[in-house]
């Protein structure tokens, strides 16, 4: 006679584990389900990890960014392995609920364990096989679903790799466009120290790209905002939070006529408007507590903006005015690029995260 209970809860196991699969792999859009496993070991894991980091390394920072490092291929090894071990689990408990179907009698559930995990890894020792139909039946079932999480994992795998290498060959450019760690005052002044003031446009062109490449990637597979930059002092969210500096600056600050591309503008607002929506959707994803009351500086770091700006040969406008321009543009994301600055412990940046006194790197 079959255990109906076991039967039931080993089925909701498994179900569990095959849609948080379908649900993380291969749905292209993030979701915020509870029963998602994966996403509770994500936030699990890292709610701990980096307490882990700053404990066992709080005064070697070159170790400790190893450490923070190393979490996204761990948890995505241990996301597999969990899946898998959850996988066995349950079919083990389906078969113990239906063990009479199974030969030599008398099964207990670590025996129909045995027989689950053997089924789902396709070895088959043959020293457990099912008599009827339905067991049979259901043992396959068991092998295919090993198979299709191993086989989607690895696609998987290739994906994420492939999204991290498009990201950091943008991060790795755009540093030596803004300076080592990135800000958008060091990509106005790093061009125009270098004559290149026309190549602004280009710049803010392609960061709409990398930033829409960023957003669908990234929110498809949320694995990847964990994973760190090979380089010191560099992030994607610092990355990001320089375009959008630099973009606000653009269009709060300097003096249109005297822009040398008369596409600069536009493209610095469009690149606003693109940043700004994948600062909100990160927060949203993340549960990331944020308001837009605060531009995030003091009036004095952006005194100290200009003086560089103006340094370096930009026309500005009126300081007041640009201020207040500034200010309401920056409000709208400073927030809760910080709170993902926060929640993502990045290296520091200028006005992005932590608000120690950064010394340049060449």
């Amino acid at each position: 006679m079959w255990n109906v209970a076991a039967v039931a809860a080993g089925s909701a196991a498994v179900l569990v584990v095959l849609n948080d699969v379908f649900v993380s792999v291969i749905v292209p859009r993030s979701e915020r389900s509870a029963v998602r496993v994966s996403r509770l070991l994500a936030l699990g894991l890292w709610s701990l990890w980096p307490r882990i980091a700053y404990r066992i390394f709080a005064r070697d920072e070159r170790a400790r960014e190893g450490l923070l490092s190393v979490f996204a291929p761990f948890f995505l090894v241990t996301m597999l392995l969990v899946w898998l071990v959850i996988l066995v689990l349950g079919w083990g408990l389906v078969f113990y609920g239906m063990h009479d179907a199974l030969h030599p009698a008398g099964l207990t559930y670590g025996d129909c364990v045995y027989f689950a995990g053997a089924s789902l890894l396709t070895i088959g020792y043959g020293d457990i096989t099912p008599v009827l139909a339905s067991a049979r039946m259901l043992s396959i079932v068991c092998a295919a679903s090993g198979l299709g999480v191993v086989a989607v994992v690895i696609s998987f795998l290739f994906a994420i790799f492939g999204a991290f290498q498009r990201r950091e060959t943008f991060v790795v450019t755009f540093g030596a466009r803004a300076g080592v760690p990135p800000s958008g005052v060091g990509l106005l002044t790093v061009h125009a120290y270098a004559g290149l003031r026309h190549d602004l446009a280009e710049v803010f062109r392609e960061g709409q790209h990398w930033t829409a490449d960023v957003m669908e990637s990234h929110l498809a597979y949320p694995v990847l905002a964990y994973f760190r930059s090979s380089h010191d002092y560099e992030s994607w969210v610092g990355t990001l939070g320089a375009l959008l500096d630099a973009a606000s600056l653009v269009v709060s600050t300097l003096e249109p006529r005297a822009l040398v591309n008369e596409q600069t503008l536009g493209q610095a607002r469009m690149m606003y408007e693109l940043g700004r929506h994948l600062t909100y959707d990160f927060a949203h994803y993340f549960d990331l507590e944020h308001d837009e009351s605060s531009p995030g500086i003091e009036r004095s770091e952006f005194h100290d903006a200009l003086a560089r700006l103006h340094a370096e040969g930009y026309q500005l406008v009126d300081e007041s005015i640009a201020w207040a321009k500034f200010a309401e543009l920056r409000s709208a994301y400073a927030s809760a690029l910080n709170a993902m600055a926060r929640w993502f412990e990045i290296p520091p940046v200028q006005w992005v995260g932590d608000r120690s006194i950064i010394s340049p790197h060449a």
